[in-house]
């Protein structure tokens, strides 16, 4: 109840933004990722809708490395009640290429989402050269 009162009042007046695919995620936290010249893990919370409830900042990290645990994903999807969530991080080097690191964490935050009844909808590399999306490379 507290939260969907707190959900009305940030929305009153605004239409929430929605991601329906990589370019969307881009459109909303892509200037600011690209900026950083330290790797940024945010998680993008959802609604049933796919609209966007609130970006968190799960970790900041060194030039090419970013400590992720699966328990500060979900925390906040969790209290929030998130219906599903989006995966973001950069890559400062310029190169959105996803490191076997990538691969392996994805794998273990979609298995911990799925235990928790979060799907995980997508994962987006942000970086100076491109970007890629773990669901358009069916990575997911």
């Amino acid at each position: 109840m507290y939260v969907a009162e707190l959900t009305k009042r940030r929305y009153r007046g605004k239409t929430p933004k929605e991601i329906h695919g990589p370019d969307d995620v881009v459109g909303l936290v892509g200037k600011k990722l690209r900026k950083e010249k330290r790797e940024n893990f945010l998680v993008l919370l959802l609604n049933a809708r796919h609209e966007v409830m609130s970006v968190e900042t799960v970790s900041v990290g060194s030039l090419n490395a970013s400590i992720v645990h699966p328990r500060e994903v979900f925390r906040s999807a969790v209290i929030q009640s998130a219906a599903s969530v989006v995966l973001v991080h950069n890559h400062p080097s310029g190169d959105p290429e996803p490191s076997e690191e990538d691969l392996s964490i994805t794998k273990r935050l979609v298995e911990a989402g799925d235990l928790l009844g979060i799907g995980v909808l997508d994962h987006v590399i942000v970086a100076g050269r491109g970007i890629v999306s773990f669901r358009s490379r069916q990575l997911l």
